[in-house]
């Protein structure tokens, strides 16, 4: 039987994600849920739009694996050649 003893626990941007989920890159819509960072499956270049930004940030070499600690409201596919992204949320 599963159990989650954090259940009764206030979520922050510090606490550990409670979702993950697959980000497709993509001009024209948001993700679904402002991430706590994302997971670069794929190593190179993520362009974002942080949740309290409007214009769009590219993050340039990341390596695959690795964990952008940036909440983030947008995932664009220009610019973007990292793949498997993994939205934490």
């Amino acid at each position: 039987m599963f159990k989650d003893t954090f259940r009764n626990s206030v979520d922050s941007p510090m606490a550990p994600a409670e979702r993950c989920f697959p980000i497709t890159p993509d001009d024209n819509v948001d993700i679904d849920f402002a991430t706590k960072a994302l997971y670069v499956g794929t190593g190179g270049d993520v362009t974002l739009v942080p949740v309290r930004g409007e214009n769009p940030v590219t993050f340039r070499n990341l390596p695959s694996g690795a964990i952008l600690d940036v909440r983030v409201r947008a995932v664009k596919a220009t610019d973007t050649t990292a793949a498997d992204i993994v939205g934490l949320a």
